[in-house]
C-alpha cells in the first residue's frame, strides 16, 4: 500500500477512534454532572483540562487534513512524518502519563475504541 493511501486510511480510522472516545468521555461526564448541550460539550472539549488528552487526536487529524489540502501537493516526507506521529500516538509513546492513562482506560472501557485501535495498529505495521 502506498504511504499516502496508508495515511488516508489511518486518518479515517483515527477519526472514528476519536469519535468513539469522545462519546465515552461525554457519557462519563454526563453521568457525574448531568446532561450537557452540544455547545456546552464543545466548550468542555476545547477548554477543560480533563479533555485535553483528546486534543492530541483532533490536532493530528487536522494536521493530516491540512497536509492533504496543500495546493503544492503532498511530499513523501510530510506523509512519512505524519505516519510516524500516528504510530507514536497509538503506541502511546507520548511522555504525558495522563494521556496514556486516559487512552488506556478508554480502550479498556469501550470495545469499539479497542477494535479501532487494533485496526490502526495493524494498518501501521
Amino acid at each position: 500500500m502506498e504511504s499516502a493511501e496508508k495515511l488516508k486510511n489511518a486518518r479515517n480510522i483515527l477519526l472514528k477512534l476519536h469519535k468513539s472516545m469522545l462519546d465515552l468521555e461525554r457519557e462519563m461526564y454526563e453521568g457525574v454532572h448531568g446532561k450537557v448541550t452540544p455547545a456546552q460539550y464543545l466548550n468542555l472539549l476545547m477548554e477543560d483540562e480533563d479533555f485535553a488528552w483528546l486534543r492530541k487526536f483532533s490536532m493530528l487529524i487536522v494536521e493530516i487534513d491540512e497536509m492533504f489540502d496543500l495546493k503544492d501537493g503532498v511530499t513523501d516526507e510530510f506523509v512519512e512524518a505524519n505516519l510516524v506521529k500516528v504510530k507514536e500516538l497509538v503506541e502511546m509513546k507520548e511522555p504525558d502519563e495522563y494521556f496514556r492513562a486516559k487512552y488506556q482506560f478508554a480502550l479498556q472501557r469501550d470495545s469499539n475504541s479497542a477494535g479501532l485501535h487494533s485496526q490502526l495498529k495493524q494498518l501501521l505495521k
